[in-house]
């Protein structure tokens, strides 16, 4: 499982690093939860979800980006801003993969 993930975050890297976005850090952890992508993109800062559904059964990839994900992501990446000053620009982007290995970049997925 942990394999599945780390491969979905590098195509997810590799995909954001082709069309301009440098990677800043992986898997930023804190109590809350973790980030697995964070990046530049020109001035923003992305945080970025990675998100793979093998199966449709269960909803999509972007279905599985709940409320309770959310809030998870947001409060992770306010610690990860208290580092930072001044802050920058900042976003909440997906990067969603189905079962072919296809991906859809949704940015600005949603807004704290």
């Amino acid at each position: 499982m942990k394999a599945d993930g780390d491969r979905a975050e590098s195509l997810a890297l590799e995909f954001l690093l082709t069309r301009g976005c440098k990677l800043v850090t992986r898997n930023f952890r804190s109590r809350f939860g973790e980030i697995d992508l964070i990046v530049r993109d020109g001035r923003t800062l992305v945080f970025v979800e990675v998100r793979k559904r093998g199966r449709s059964r269960f909803g999509t990839a972007a279905d599985s980006i709940t409320a309770t994900k959310q809030q998870k992501l947001i409060a992770t990446a306010g610690l990860y801003l208290t580092r930072l000053s001044p802050q920058p620009p900042c976003r909440f982007d997906a990067v969603l993969i189905d079962a072919e290995d296809r991906l859809e970049w949704l940015k600005d997925a949603f807004r704290p």
